[in-house]
């Protein structure tokens, strides 16, 4: 069992996602920074949807009551196993009563820690992922304890893995969403050539971003969304919808991001800057 001995400030359960069941409304949901958890569960020779934890702003402290391997990766933390500093992208050998803390914050927003053959909690429709409608058992509180696979033979292939900083990367890959073609000629000037800041508005549901483009008055049935779609108000708001965001929206989808792009959004916090590429 893993033993939470303090929770953080928002940590959860994630998989790769709740997949099949859209039509009914229920959101994706999964690894908000999916382009890092693949890293961390190749590495540990995982199937690329061994569940992980999530980790947001503060991070946990955690005691491992069997052996194992561990990987940590995303936003930078000053994180410890024994009270000796740990490094990110490596595989770290774990033995029964070991414990790992993440001190304090100093790059980017949501860091992970994937283990050997991925969390044993349990599956609600297809996905271990927290989703507080369909499994509100995924988000983590002190005292809980989360099942995982004893191991210690494993002999990882590669021991670690030297990425270059995607914490800085600021720019979002975009495709045209379906009412791309509404947008005027000054919206799209103001759409690609200046920057935007995230806004306090910011969740695993969506993120607002403060500078507005010209508002518009188009008028539109409610039709499909993904993660990732960025929605656009008449007031000329900006809303790109994240994987718990909702299945369904009545504003123009005007860009739908990359899944690198998602994952590089995922790693902003309230005024931290982004800037729409279109491909």
């Amino acid at each position: 069992m893993l033993k939470v001995l303090k929770s953080g400030f928002y940590t959860t359960i994630q998989d790769i996602g709740r997949f099949g069941f859209r039509d009914k409304g229920v959101p994706v949901s999964g690894i908000m920074d999916i382009e890092t958890v693949y890293k961390l569960n190749a590495l540990l020779e995982n199937e690329e949807d061994a569940a992980v934890l999530e980790i947001t702003m503060t991070g946990p402290t955690l005691e491992f009551e069997e052996d194992t391997f561990i990987t940590l990766g995303g936003a930078e933390f000053l994180i410890t196993l024994n009270n000796e500093p740990v490094d990110s992208y490596e595989v770290l050998k774990i033995k029964s009563g070991d414990i790992l803390s993440y001190g304090r914050l100093k790059k980017g927003f949501r860091a992970y820690l994937a283990i050997k053959d991925g969390l044993k909690s349990q599956i609600f429709l297809g996905s271990r992922s927290y989703y507080p409608y369909i499994n509100p058992k995924g988000i983590i509180k002190d005292r809980a304890t989360i099942p995982y696979t004893k191991t210690s033979l494993f002999k990882p292939k590669l021991p670690e893995l030297k990425v270059d900083n995607p914490l800085d990367e600021y720019v979002l890959a975009v495709g045209k969403g379906p009412e791309f073609t509404m947008l005027s000629d000054k919206q799209l000037e103001q759409l690609f050539f200046k920057e935007f800041t995230v806004a306090n508005e910011n969740n695993r549901m969506a993120y607002q971003l403060n500078e507005e483009i010209s508002g518009h008055k188009v008028s539109m049935l409610t039709s499909a969304t993904l993660p990732g779609t960025v929605q656009f108000t008449p007031s000329g708001k900006l809303i790109i919808l994240m994987k718990d965001g909702q299945t369904t929206g009545g504003y123009p989808r005007i860009l739908q991001l990359t899944d690198k792009a998602i994952s590089i959004l995922a790693q902003k916090k309230a005024g931290d800057t982004v800037l729409f590429r279109l491909i």
